[in-house]
């Protein structure tokens, strides 16, 4: 972080970057995390990206940092809900697929294509050395929700069955995909709650 970041209004500034880098990501893919693009939607001038950022690979770091901390919290928000509330297989599934595909918004075209960019986003991260810390680190806090929300849900697992029930969602997800399946989540839930059950 440069020493400009620090101050108050450095800080608004390079988290609005972050932000707007963020949203980016989420909607365009590594691809649309450009200099231009950042500064235009964070409503800032083009030279504040290289001025609190040494480099386009800080920046977006920065950006997936902040996009998997927001899931991580809003999961963990989520979490406290199904622990007060429904804990059944469907309120599980739902919560598990949220962290893993994103939330749906309603719109299943619309979904079916957010899913799509988060696979190739997390496949486009093995181009990316500089990513590979960070990636392990979110890795590890989402594996680490995702057993906390199994065991609350009274189905615990342990890291093997928690491995193998991931996979099974990336699976499913994929070959929707490939398949053009208009519907990947609901391949997924159909398969995540098979697996469910055999874990019980």
């Amino acid at each position: 972080m440069t020493a400009a970041a620090t101050t108050p209004k450095g800080e608004r500034r390079r988290a609005a970057l972050v932000e707007a880098a963020a949203e980016l990501l989420a909607s365009g893919g590594f691809d649309a995390v450009r200099h231009r693009a950042v500064a235009e939607r964070a409503g800032l001038p083009l030279a504040s990206t290289t001025y609190y950022f040494d480099s386009l690979e800080d920046l977006v770091t920065a950006a997936v940092e902040h996009h998997g901390r927001v899931e991580f919290v809003n999961g963990r928000r989520r979490l406290e809900e199904l622990a007060t509330r429904n804990r059944g297989v469907q309120a599980t599934v739902d919560l598990v697929l949220d962290l893993l595909l994103g939330p749906p918004s309603g719109d299943p075209e619309a979904d079916a294509e957010a899913v799509l960019l988060r696979y190739e986003r997390l496949v486009a991260t093995g181009r990316r050395p500089y990513l590979r810390p960070l990636m392990r680190t979110l890795s590890q806090q989402l594996d680490e929700l995702l057993t906390e929300i199994f065991a609350r849900s009274g189905t615990p697992v342990t890291k093997d069955e928690l491995e193998r029930l991931v996979a099974l969602v990336d699976g499913a997800v994929v070959n929707a995909l490939i398949a053009v399946d208009p519907a990947p989540r609901a391949a997924a839930a159909r398969m995540l709650q098979t697996a469910l059950g055999s874990v019980q």
